[in-house]
């Protein structure tokens, strides 16, 4: 029988499998290698594997890791069933991943057969955003899971601050905009995964300076919720970790965003900005998760 420490251990895998697959597949497009493999599910018409040339290797070594994914997922999901007593949650949450991981290989073969199609690739980084976030959830349920007394009775949220509770929620919204504007900037932008690859219709200085404003909304949001919060002894005790932690990485992405912008987008600045991107998002999922103090079952 998996104990609730070994599953927690599956789930942390399974997390990090996730975050590894949306850098991997990052650098397929930041090294152009988007058509390395020009088929799907083969790498070409006469060869399933192929490492013959570089960006072959690149695009291979990709669809070879969504198969360590695809393990940690199921392998997930095959544990959780066998845990005790039963967690609806972390079967539920469990499933949810294997079926997403099913979308994304779906998807991963659109974007080869549509010849890097922009908006193919941009519901393919999206779904990994979804991915992430049921990623997260499953880790949050499952250390609740390993460190709380069953028999505890369940306990209600103890933010009740209206105003903090809604900034919260804006804050996430905002997080959300920001990452979905950030992949209109990549549409738009050099860097296509192939140098016949469409881009979007959309100059990248407009679509940068959309995203730059959904960017300084989210972080000025942030700010009103940290000045907010400090005139609540409880909202600050509930939030100032996960709320300082979110500012601190969006600042940093903030930064790195206009430093990749304006030095040209050097390759490495934008792999660490699609990076750190996701880093962002977690964290104002992470701040949301705080702010409802998660009832103990």
């Amino acid at each position: 029988m998996i104990t609730p420490k070994g599953f927690l251990r599956v789930a942390q895998t399974a997390f990090a499998s996730l975050y590894l697959i949306i850098i991997t597949g990052s650098l397929v497009r930041l090294t152009g290698s988007g058509l390395g493999c020009a088929d799907w599910p083969r790498c070409s018409e006469s060869k399933f594997v192929d490492v013959s040339n570089s960006h072959a290797a690149i695009e291979q070594i990709n669809r070879l890791f969504t198969g360590v994914v695809a393990a940690s997922v199921i392998l997930a999901v095959l544990l959780s069933v066998r845990l005790r007593p039963k967690r609806r949650d972390l079967i539920g949450m469990s499933a949810g991943l294997v079926i997403g991981v099913l979308v994304q290989v779906l998807l991963g073969g659109l974007v080869v057969l549509t010849g890097l199609n922009p908006f193919s690739n941009i519901a393919h980084f999206l779904v990994s955003i979804l991915l992430m976030s049921n990623a997260y959830m499953l880790l949050q349920h499952a250390r609740i899971f390993r460190t709380s007394d069953i028999a505890l009775p369940r306990r209600e949220p103890e933010l009740t601050d209206k105003k903090s509770l809604l900034m919260v929620r804006l804050v996430l919204a905002m997080t959300g905009v920001a990452v979905v504007t950030g992949t209109i900037v990549t549409g738009s932008g050099p860097h296509a995964g192939d140098e016949n690859a469409i881009r979007i219709n959309l100059a990248i200085s407009t679509a940068a300076r959309i995203h730059s404003i959904s960017v300084l909304i989210c972080l000025a949001t942030a700010l009103f919720l940290l000045l907010t919060a400090r005139r609540n002894d409880v909202s600050w005790r509930i939030l100032a970790h996960p709320l300082e932690r979110f500012l601190a990485i969006g600042l940093l992405q903030g930064l790195i965003g206009y430093v990749q912008y304006f030095s040209g987008l050097p390759v490495l600045l934008v792999a660490a900005h699609v990076a750190i991107s996701v880093a962002v998002w977690l964290g104002a999922l992470d701040l949301y998760w705080n702010s409802r103090l998660p009832k103990l079952t």
